[in-house]
């Protein structure tokens, strides 16, 4: 069963169960997948599942900003529904990394690249963003590596 179809089946089971934040951010994600198929539609069939995810965390991400708009206006209403919804829309995420393993990663990374410096970042991401990718945000790790790498 693919990503989408599993999407499609447990908005099914969440109209059935009267779950309406759950129903509301599936159709969100639905609606999305479905935008991302239309705008890529000229290079052949539909999205993969490693396209699937990339929307997924393309939905993920503007929730985190979301949240963060909302604190910043004092509107708790609305980074409580944000968060309710990113928390949903986590479950159909990879496990992200922690800070601690980014870090472990990262110095891994920093050795290999024999990076010195803040000025060598570039190589240091070079490496890091494909280990990472779809497992932790790209500003998180990059704000990891710059903290590392002396200046």
């Amino acid at each position: 069963m693919s990503l989408k179809d599993q999407l499609s089946d447990e908005l099914k089971t969440a109209m059935k169960a009267g779950e309406e934040a759950r129903k509301t951010t599936l159709r969100s994600l639905l609606a999305a997948i479905k935008q991302a198929e239309i705008d890529q539609r000229g290079s052949g069939s539909g999205l993969d599942d490693a396209g699937l995810l990339a929307v997924i965390q393309k939905e993920a991400k503007s929730r985190r900003e979301s949240i963060a708009d909302a604190q910043r206006a004092g509107r708790a209403d609305l980074s409580a529904g944000y968060e309710a919804e990113l928390q949903i829309i986590e479950t159909y995420l990879p496990k992200q990394l922690t800070r601690a393993e980014l870090v472990v990663l990262a110095q891994a990374a920093i050795a290999e690249a024999g990076a010195t410096d803040a000025k060598q970042i570039g190589a240091v991401m070079k490496i890091l963003s494909p280990r990472t990718k779809g497992q932790a945000d790209g500003k998180l790790v990059n704000e990891v590596v710059r903290e590392l790498l002396p200046k």
